[in-house]
């Protein structure tokens, strides 16, 4: 049968207006040539996002950030920040890591970003993503992570939670050279992830989520793997677990690392259960041209899984146990 019709791309004409005009009115009047970056509970201007979150320190405050592109980054060791684009999709961190880590290095009580762009970030190790999240809680919204090796890494004893809403993940990943493989989202074993209404598409190696953590939610979001090159899974739970995968769409491309499945459970060892973990309500379907096949969920935990009422394309199988 035909596979589904994916939504289009995030576009950033409609989400956030009305919140974007009010931190426009807000924050305009601080606004200057060289002090791009305003924290708005203060009316304080400054030139370099460094600076901004440095003002803040350890208190909470949110940074409102004028339209432009920034070859900056910045880290964050304390407090509670927000980054807010004055203007959601106009204002862009690109080329730049600090710590050789990612444009924003996070490890204060809480973060929140909404609005942003992140591209074009590399560093050695091959792990140059737009976010590291090394400590605190993560929130994030309205944000496009396009052209990097990673969207968003965390540290590998990270423990705490990463809420993802309307955001788009493209052009991410890389599985070449002596390193490791890097990914669109990659988050360690005691992390709690959470997707929503998001979307996935031209991967560029590694997997588009891997998480290793005990707890996973992606729900109402696209996986478009139609145009991806030596991509793996679209979802990878390698020490397996339990929530819920719900009302997603996923399109298996062809140039593929691996393509023996879309969902794969608990493929390097059963570290947490997946007792019950849910998986419904999804389409997935193949590309036009595949001539191979591919199983929807593929799994090594033997825990009793949850798989129901998924419309499923000729080519991919249920289920596979492993």
């Amino acid at each position: 049968m035909a596979g589904p019709t994916l939504p289009r791309p995030f576009s950033w004409e409609k989400p956030l207006k009305k919140l974007a005009l009010l931190l426009v009115a807000l924050a305009a009047p601080a606004f200057a040539q060289n002090a791009p970056f305003v924290v708005q509970e203060r009316g304080e201007a400054f030139a370099s996002l460094q600076g901004a979150v440095d003002a803040i320190g350890g208190g909470s405050g949110t940074i409102v950030i004028a339209p432009g592109r920034y070859r900056q980054c910045a880290v964050q060791e304390a407090g509670d920040i927000a980054y807010v684009a004055a203007e959601p999709g106009r204002a862009i961190f690109e080329g730049r890591a600090c710590d050789g880590k990612a444009a924003l290095v996070l490890g204060g009580r809480s973060a929140r970003i909404e609005g942003l762009t992140f591209q074009n970030i590399r560093v050695a190790d091959g792990n140059g993503a737009g976010i590291r999240i090394e400590d605190g809680d993560l929130a994030i919204a309205e944000t496009l992570f396009r052209d990097s090796q990673s969207g968003i890494l965390s540290r590998s004893d990270y423990d705490g939670e990463i809420r993802i809403e309307r955001s788009t993940f493209s052009g991410l990943g890389r599985c070449d050279g002596d390193a490791a493989c890097a990914h669109s989202i990659y988050v360690g074993d005691e992390t709690r992830l959470s997707i929503a209404r998001s979307r996935f598409e031209r991967g560029r190696g590694g997997h588009y989520v891997k998480s290793r953590g005990p707890v996973i939610e992606i729900v109402d979001s696209s996986f478009d793997d139609s145009a991806g090159t030596a991509t793996n899974y679209m979802i990878d739970l390698p020490h397996g677990a339990v929530g819920t995968i719900a009302r997603n769409i996923f399109v298996q491309g062809k140039d593929k690392e691996n393509r023996s499945a879309m969902i794969m459970v608990a493929a390097e060892g059963v570290e947490h259960s997946s007792q019950g973990l849910t998986i419904v309500e999804n389409e997935a379907s193949l590309a036009p041209g595949m001539d191979y096949g591919t199983a929807f969920v593929a799994d090594e935990s033997g825990d009793p899984l949850r798989i129901e009422n998924n419309r499923l394309s000729d080519g991919v199988r249920r289920f596979e146990s492993r």
